[in-house]
């Protein structure tokens, strides 16, 4: 940037007035961006002292430095390595679009900056070898994570074969019951049956009659009771009758006959 567009560069910033609309600071919901005030007794479109100025060609900025960056470079959208053909380095700086990727953002902004032009919004991505690193450490981190689950299932594994399963003890119990027993263990689970049978104790049959007897004699005792019941009933109805019975005769006198 050569001293003479220094100098035009510091009389735009001198000569540049900031216009905002009439009547920004009184409501709160009008910015302070310009609009032309039409307003028949308007005091900015007047030209009232202190009510703001209004934009005119002589607060233009000067013609050789119009439209350029205060770096002193003019400045150029792109979004693609084709878009780089065409452009001087010396009069033009590159700004890439918000649109592009990460990977193509990468490609561009080396190849710009080889070719000698000024990035206006470079940044600092991260390369593909760098993310690469950052992804084997985590890899490693998930098969060590994996190989310890695995260590930790494996003990299990083993006690379940220790504990032998419902179907293998069922068929060693099968096993052992086809198994012939010798002659001797038989006899000897033959001889306890009998012992068994001469200890049985042949009383037992006759206290079960007793006890039947005894169950029986209560019944009859609650019967003969109930007899008493009936005649006294009968009794007490047969009493009514009884005093009914007898009535009042007619008293006759002795020695006299009614058909005389």
């Amino acid at each position: 940037m050569t001293t003479e567009i220094k100098r035009l560069i510091q009389v735009r910033v001198d000569k540049g007035a900031v216009f905002k609309r009439d009547g920004y600071g009184k409501k709160r919901q009008l910015s302070d961006s310009w609009r032309k005030p039409r307003g028949q007794h308007n005091k900015q479109r007047e030209q009232k002292k202190a009510k703001g100025a209004l934009p005119k060609p002589g607060f233009g900025s000067p013609i050789a430095v119009r439209g350029m960056h205060p770096s002193g470079f003019f400045e150029v959208l792109i979004c693609s390595v084709k878009e780089l053909e065409g452009i001087d380095p010396k009069t033009h700086a590159v700004r890439i679009g918000a649109t592009v990727g990460d990977r193509t953002r990468v490609s561009l902004q080396e190849k710009a900056l080889g070719a000698g032009f000024k990035v206006l919004n470079a940044r600092a991505v991260k390369t593909e070898a760098k993310q690469e690193k950052i992804r084997e450490p985590v890899k490693e981190a998930k098969k060590d994570a994996g190989k310890k689950k695995k260590e930790e299932k494996k003990p299990a594994k083993s006690k379940a074969t220790a504990a032998p399963s419902r179907k293998d003890t069922k068929k060693e119990n099968k096993k052992e019951k086809k198994t012939p027993e010798p002659e001797e263990k038989k006899a000897e689970k033959k001889t306890p049956v009998k012992e068994k049978k001469s200890l049985k104790p042949k009383v037992e049959p006759a206290e079960k009659p007793e006890k039947t007897k005894a169950a029986a004699a209560p019944a009859k005792t609650t019967k003969k009771p109930a007899k008493p019941k009936t005649e006294e009933h009968a009794e007490a109805k047969a009493q009514p009758k009884a005093a009914t019975k007898p009535k009042a005769k007619k008293k006759t006198v002795p020695g006299v006959k009614k058909n005389e």
